[in-house]
């Protein structure tokens, strides 16, 4: 019986370090309102993401996706390299 476990998260952000063995720290920015001032806020989050061929380098947007543990801190995939650094 197959079923539907429904959609991984997917996250676009910006390559921050590739220092690490098949793994990257990605930036996500978004925007929330501020709840008295309705001012747009950006908040910044920080991923570790598994990037199996070592391809990714730092400046490239990049799609991750949700996936199951696969360190302490790694629980993301580089889907795939969006745009590439200059």
């Amino acid at each position: 019986m197959n079923k539907n476990r429904g959609m991984k998260r997917q996250l676009v952000g910006t390559v921050l370090s590739n220092k690490m063995d098949k793994t990257v720290t990605v930036r996500v920015e978004r925007t929330v309102i501020h709840p008295i001032y309705k001012k747009f806020i950006r908040r910044r989050t920080k991923f570790a993401a598994h990037d199996a061929e070592n391809t990714c380098s730092i400046g490239d947007r990049v799609l991750i996706s949700e996936s199951k543990p696969i360190s302490k801190l790694k629980r993301w995939r580089v889907s795939q390299i969006i745009e590439k650094a200059v």
